[in-house]
């Protein structure tokens, strides 16, 4: 059978990277038929405009059979998957998807972009930069970004890939983390963060799955890593014969009113990105882009209309008193980067953080002590979690004092009621204050673009900063540059 008649089927079509990878292979020219128990937006509409959605929901063992060249599982399918039992039943070959992209880029250059955070918008970048420089490649990363249709691309001509790689497992009878099956030549690490606390049990079997990435380069090839991560360090100087090691940390920058500047060579360079975590991001990228030929001159070209990965830190809306920004944000160590990030693009104007407790790491207490301190960076710090999530994942209840506990804040409001927290945001005045939006959820069902156009059309009343009078009668505060004194 030609390449151009292979029929793939997949177990478990609606997940993120799965529907995208089958839409892939779908303009690739392969027959693609799948299955799944529930199908949602934009997976179900995009499947559908392809033909290849299925006719009905549900598991069906009489679509396998032994005409079909590869059958790809998804996580979201459990080991006695139907479908599963009959290909297991006729000795079929199935692959989870990672391994499936390995076997379409064997003879492709292959990159990883690994780590607890930043990977997303690393690989972004070098997405981004390698589009405007028109050169050819496939890739793999898990946000849509702009300016790319899908987040999977697989052709037969391109010499290099692109690979987000996530730490996760890969599927239900491949209970190792996805990145291990692309074999690397070329290896990212951002940071290591303790993640996926219900798959990885111990912060030393999280370090170990990147410690097994780092080893299985290719000779010859090259390990980039965040110097500035103390574990990432460990493991990026750690010798290993024939690979190249490639320290980075921030890219110098400076912050002038709400806008960001590289420091380069021959002066500034505007961006449009923000945050000492991105210029981390930003550096990384770039020694990646010069391994694959992009001269410094042609990265800084294109870096300047970079806006970023989609649902991180973007902006919702924004005037002349107030900008809201959404993240994905949801372990700790992106919390915290995300908040001070924030803050620093505008440091007089009070900054409202909120953050959903939504993943089962982030929900759990034994894992909670991790968020100590992320939110301090804000002026007013607000988290919400939904009972209901709780229940729906079988986990203990959480009370309000346990959260403001764990956040280590007595003056963190907490809310459990969606209603309830866009009543008290709205509430707030939003003279001269910025609000960002942290999930990987939907605070409850929450449209986020409706509710920041709300936040934005809210009167505002103009504040002026208590002046405080020390006791030689000396003007403090926002007017303490006057120094004047009182007079009787």
């Amino acid at each position: 059978m030609s390449k151009s008649t292979k029929s793939v089927h997949f177990i478990a079509i609606g997940g993120a990277v799965m529907h995208n990878l089958a839409l892939a292979l779908h303009q690739k020219g392969y027959e693609v038929s799948g299955s799944d128990d529930e199908i949602y937006e934009p997976a179900k509409s995009r499947l559908e405009k392809a033909g290849i959605l299925p006719k009905e929901y549900g598991w069906f063992p009489e679509k396998i059979s032994a005409d079909l060249d590869a059958i790809i599982l998804g996580m979201h399918a459990r080991k006695d998957n139907p479908e599963l039992l009959r290909a297991t039943e006729l000795g079929l070959k199935v692959y989870s998807f990672p391994e499936y992209v390995f076997e379409q880029s064997q003879n492709k250059q292959r990159v990883v972009i690994a780590g607890s955070h930043g990977k997303t918008s690393i690989t972004s970048i070098i997405l981004h930069v390698l589009a405007f420089h028109k050169r050819n490649f496939d890739y793999l990363v898990g946000a849509q970004i702009e300016g790319f249709d899908l987040m999977v691309k697989l052709t037969n001509d391109a010499p290099v890939i692109i690979i987000e790689g996530d730490e996760y497992l890969s599927s239900a009878i491949e209970m190792r983390s996805k990145f291990l099956f692309y074999h690397p030549h070329i290896v990212l690490i951002s940071g290591i963060a303790w993640d996926h606390f219900n798959v990885f049990p111990t912060f030393d079997l999280y370090v170990k799955a990147f410690e097994e990435l780092a080893d299985g380069i290719d000779k010859a090839g090259s390990l980039v890593f965040d110097e500035t991560d103390d574990i990432v360090k460990v493991i990026g100087e750690k010798d290993r014969p024939d690979v190249n090691k490639m320290p980075y940390k921030a890219h110098p920058y400076t912050v002038k009113n709400g806008k960001v500047f590289l420091q380069i060579a021959n002066g500034e360079l505007p961006i449009e990105i923000f945050g000492e975590h991105n210029m981390k991001n930003l550096k990384g990228a770039q020694l990646i882009l010069e391994r694959l030929g992009i001269t410094e001159e042609m990265f800084y070209e294109a870096i300047q209309n970079f806006k970023g990965a989609s649902k991180r830190l973007e902006t919702l809306g924004l005037n002349s008193n107030t900008h809201i920004f959404r993240d994905f944000a949801h372990a700790p160590s992106k919390v915290g980067a995300t908040t001070h990030a924030t803050k620093e693009l505008y440091p007089t104007r009070k900054l409202v953080a909120c953050y959903e407790l939504h993943t089962f790491s982030s929900l759990n207490k034994e894992f909670l002590p991790h968020y100590d301190q992320k939110l301090n960076a804000a002026d007013l710090a607000v988290v919400f979690f939904s009972p209901h999530t709780l229940e729906m994942k079988k986990m203990p209840a959480l009370s309000v004092e346990d959260v403001k506990g764990f956040f280590g804040r007595e003056d963190l409001q907490v809310f459990t009621d969606a209603e309830e927290l866009k009543t008290f945001l709205k509430s707030q005045n939003w003279f001269h204050s910025n609000l960002l939006m942290m999930s990987s959820g939907t605070f409850g069902g929450m449209d986020f673009q409706s509710f920041a156009d709300e936040i934005l059309a809210l009167p505002v009343e103009e504040v002026f900063p208590e002046i405080e009078i020390t006791k030689d009668k000396k003007w403090t505060g926002i007017l303490g540059s006057i120094k004047g004194k009182f007079k009787k």
